[in-house]
């Protein structure tokens, strides 16, 4: 196929040249590469009327512009299509653009219209951030009655990623009330003047509860429209899967013990397991240096029996505010290990606790170093949020 530029394009050719122009206008380098390719059918364009006249009366431009008009009909586009990586068919569109209009680039205002214009745009995405919790039906609904057009689920979907906003899971924190919310806050604000030497005498402690991974993990998968109900599309649950209650403590030299069990804890049985565990691990820790002991408010902890072995044992005790699992970095470690045991999949309590153990004694001191520095920022956030839940 030559170079004739006075070839006409029909209706499949108008639909392939709305192709091209998204093409093009996404990838500059292409565009590039076709304007040195083309250069010469270019100066041929501007020489050459649609019906094959000459636009211009300078014989001096004919002459300067001889030899390229030469080289550019010795071309084929099915050469400047190979050399390109293109087909033919878009090469031909591109240079049926340079004989309309002389440029490549897509004309300003070409195709369809939207339906939300940019003040629409701003309002929806006032209205997004307003009510983040909205479902899509419910700001269609809203958009339909504010804006007074119709309006689907999809195009409200497409103009909420023109607002550069997207639909994600929201992660899950604690309810706070108020009155939780003024706690943390004069809590922080309390012992914000701490250094990070301070926060590193504190031992911290914690319970997490681990359970046995059965069948496939996430909520998405894979599928066409049709396999909705294949059985291997979908998400697998056990009503009550085996499970293991884990207590270990943790600080800025590095990790304490570990006490796995099965079932619940009482006051009683906590305060074995600080006799058997913490007071060991406290000793090994900080050698006979002073320290500060951290647990949260659950009803074992704060039980009399276990506040009256706490005072006879003279052990200081860090006051907690309650639902601030985000204050305390050994959260972080029960995150990093319960991301482990997704990885491992172990498929029995035994293989689980093994597990568990294994990756318990991986942590490296320089990460506990860097969780137990991140308290002062945690507090600072606190502060500045006025108590609200952060982002640790």
């Amino acid at each position: 196929m030559r170079a004739t530029l006075s070839k006409k394009v029909g209706t499949g050719s108008n639909k392939r040249l709305e192709k091209l122009n998204v093409h093009i206008r996404n990838s500059w380098r292409t565009s590039l590469q076709l304007i040195r390719s083309i250069e010469p059918l270019r100066v041929a364009v501007s020489l050459r009327s649609q019906d094959g006249q000459r636009i211009t009366n300078s014989p001096n431009a004919a002459a300067k512009n001889s030899g390229a008009i030469s080289e550019s009909l010795r071309v084929s586009q099915r050469k400047i299509a190979k050399s390109l990586k293109l087909s033919s068919s878009t090469v031909h569109n591109i240079i049926q653009r340079l004989r309309e209009s002389g440029t490549i680039s897509v004309c300003k205002g070409q195709g369809r219209k939207t339906i939300l214009d940019a003040r629409d745009l701003r309002a929806l995405r006032w209205h997004c951030i307003t009510y983040r919790n909205a479902t899509v039906m419910e700001i269609t609904t809203w958009a339909q009655e504010y804006f007074q057009k119709t309006l689907s689920v999809n195009t409200i979907h497409r103009a909420i990623r023109r607002c550069r906003l997207k639909l994600y899971r929201s992660k899950k924190k604690p309810y706070l009330n108020m009155i939780q919310k003024r706690r943390r806050f004069l809590w922080a604000k309390a012992h914000l003047k701490w250094t990070v030497a301070k926060w590193k005498t504190v031992l911290w402690s914690d319970e997490s509860k681990f359970e046995v991974l059965f069948g496939k993990l996430g909520r998405h998968v894979i599928r066409t429209k049709e396999d909705k109900d294949n059985p291997s599309c979908y998400q697998r649950s056990v009503q009550k899967p085996a499970s293991l209650m884990v207590w270990g403590c943790m600080s800025a030299c590095g990790m304490g013990s570990l006490h796995i069990w099965k079932g619940t804890i009482n006051a009683e049985r906590y305060i074995q397991v600080l006799e058997q565990h913490m007071l060991p691990s406290r000793r090994r820790l900080f050698q006979g240096r002073p320290c500060i002991f951290q647990h949260d408010n659950a009803r074992p902890h704060t039980a009399s029996i276990t506040t009256s072995w706490l005072r006879r044992r003279r052990i200081r005790v860090l006051k907690w505010p309650a639902c601030s699992p985000d204050l305390s970095p050994i959260e972080n470690i029960w995150r990093i290990i319960k991301r482990k045991m997704r990885q491992r999949r172990p498929k029995t309590v035994e293989q689980l606790e093994a597990c568990i153990r294994q990756e318990w004694d991986n942590i490296p001191i320089p990460k506990l170093e860097q969780l137990v520095s991140s308290v002062p920022r945690r507090l600072q956030t606190v502060i500045k949020r006025r108590g609200d839940a952060t982002q640790w």
